[in-house]
């Protein structure tokens, strides 16, 4: 009903206007909806209606008559059983006249004695004698009997009559169910066609430019819900913009920076950039320049699958593992924090070789967020990687968090920061600091180990392990050799494999 007088309002409304052919092909079909139907639904059904047929009180009063009735006797049986009380009365010329109730007779008449013997006379012949009483005597009648059987079944009856009109009404819809399915796929082109446009205007969204290149320019991108959130704060979203765009292949931007300074949301609003685009809406941003893409893949988050024995890091593998044997060079990858959860520099091995394969195998646009900042090195080797931080600002030890997204590398995490706004208490903060600074003192006065710019890239990755050493050859003026060589532990008794122990361990003092 409610579908059906919209698509008639609409149709209506927008009749006689200038609109574009995908538009007025929309009201056209809007205007296909049954006009006798639309107002038979409306004339039938209530306004407020249940969630469930079974619940009743869903025809509209006064469509149909005995519903009306039944109902009545439901809900206003006291009035339908004064109403006959005071008709026996008048007819009957007493005024103590009462019609009655109790569980043993149900309903019956009562009147003083004299009364009831006038009744058992022919006053009333309709009357059938129940009990007589000391002082009273108590009748019954066909009338009151079935009145009676009528109030006991009202909302019984009511419950079947609403039931035929349901079956008989949805055997309309039913008979016209492809007019109706369609009018609601207009409707619903419709309603996401306006609900888009209100949010480019309201929310000041732009149009974005597709085609089959492998461009990715986004100019002041923004995150549409967490824009949402700041607004209600009375607080500005900062917009970024990100620039993927590549010709053979897209780049890939390795995004550092500080815990809550916004490097997740970065990468989200492109992701939902991208999705919007593709879905023919306007995008939040200042402009938005997109190559098709086939696939968005995003590995976000921190979850496990215990029931299936998946740790939290062995989710993160799968699905990453899933990215990269899948992603092509039109998809769009978003990874934040690989390699996080298990040790360092097995995470930071694993986020290396993953960040070495989308450059040199997959070729796609992506995002990679990560803490390792060793990572950052390998923009001097891999020529679509580039390196971007957020800003920060400290002020007298407190951390600043800008939200802009520059190009550069991060400092540092600023991970003590985040912990002390968290409500860490301030002796568990305070003995943090004193152990990160020995650990930094203690890797400043470690070996150098191998750095990045000293390793190969992906495409020799196999010349990162070296081969095992070829076994040494004892050498001529090796003696303990010399005695080993002489010893054969098959035929030595165990004394005299204890005098070769003691020989063996007397030449090595030596």
């Amino acid at each position: 009903r409610g579908g059906l007088d919209a698509a008639l309002a609409i149709a209506e409304g927008l009749s006689g206007a200038e609109l574009p052919e995908g538009i007025a092909r929309l009201v056209r079909r809007l205007d296909a909806a049954d006009r006798d139907l639309a107002a038979e639904l409306g004339a039938a059904l209530a306004d407020d209606l249940p969630l469930n047929r079974r619940d009743g009180n869903f025809v509209r009063a006064g469509y149909h008559a005995e519903i009306d009735e039944a109902r009545l006797l439901g809900q206003d049986s006291r009035k339908v059983v004064a109403a006959l009380q005071a008709r026996y009365a008048e007819a009957t010329g007493c005024r103590t006249l009462r019609i009655k109730h109790n569980n043993v007779l149900g309903y019956y008449i009562e009147v003083p004695q004299a009364v009831g013997e006038s009744c058992l006379k022919g006053l009333m012949k309709e009357f059938v004698h129940r009990q007589t009483m000391v002082d009273a005597m108590r009748f019954t009648s066909v009338e009151l009997g079935e009145l009676e059987s009528k109030i006991a079944g009202a909302s019984d009856r009511v419950l079947a009559l609403e039931a035929q009109v349901f079956d008989a009404l949805s055997q309309r819809v039913m008979a016209q169910a492809d007019t109706v399915a369609d009018i609601a796929d207009a409707l619903s082109a419709l309603d996401v066609a306006a609900s888009h446009a209100e949010l480019a205007v309201e929310l000041d969204w732009t149009r974005p430019r597709l085609d089959d290149s492998l461009a990715f320019a986004i100019e002041g991108g923004r995150h549409p819900v967490v824009e949402a959130a700041l607004r209600k704060a009375g607080e500005a979203f900062i917009a970024n913009a990100c620039d993927l765009s590549g010709e053979e292949a897209g780049r890939i931007r390795l995004v550092t920076g500080p815990n809550m300074g916004g490097k997740s949301t970065f990468l989200r609003q492109n992701a939902l950039v991208a999705v919007l685009a593709q879905m023919g809406a306007f995008v939040p941003a200042r402009a938005a320049h997109l190559g098709v893409v086939d696939r968005l893949f995003s590995r976000v988050g921190a979850a496990d699958d215990l029931a299936r024995g998946h740790s939290t890091f062995m989710v993160e593998m799968v699905e990453t593992a899933a990215i990269l044997n899948q992603a092509t060079r039109r998809s769009l990858v978003v990874l934040d924090e690989i390699g996080r959860g298990t040790a360092t520099f097995d995470g930071l091995s694993i986020a290396w070789a993953c960040l070495e394969h989308l450059h040199e195998r997959n070729g796609c646009r992506a995002l990679f967020a990560t803490h390792f900042h060793e990572l950052t090195a390998l923009a001097k080797r891999l020529p679509r990687l580039d390196n971007a931080t957020l800003k920060v600002a400290e002020h007298r030890g407190d951390v600043v968090f800008l939200h802009e997204v520059v190009p550069g590398v991060a400092e540092r995490s600023y991970g003590l920061q985040v912990a002390r706004l968290a409500g860490l208490p301030a002796s568990v903060v305070a003995r943090a600091g004193t152990i990160l600074k020995g650990l930094e003192s203690s890797e400043r006065e470690r070996p150098s180990r191998a750095r990045i710019d000293d390793l190969p890239l992906f495409a020799s990755l196999t010349e990162i392990a070296p081969p095992p050493p070829e076994p040494a050859a004892c050498p001529p003026d090796d003696t303990l050799g010399e005695l080993l060589d002489t010893i054969d532990p098959d035929s030595l008794t165990p004394r005299e494999a204890l005098d070769a122990l003691y020989r063996l361990k007397a030449e090595r003092a030596r």
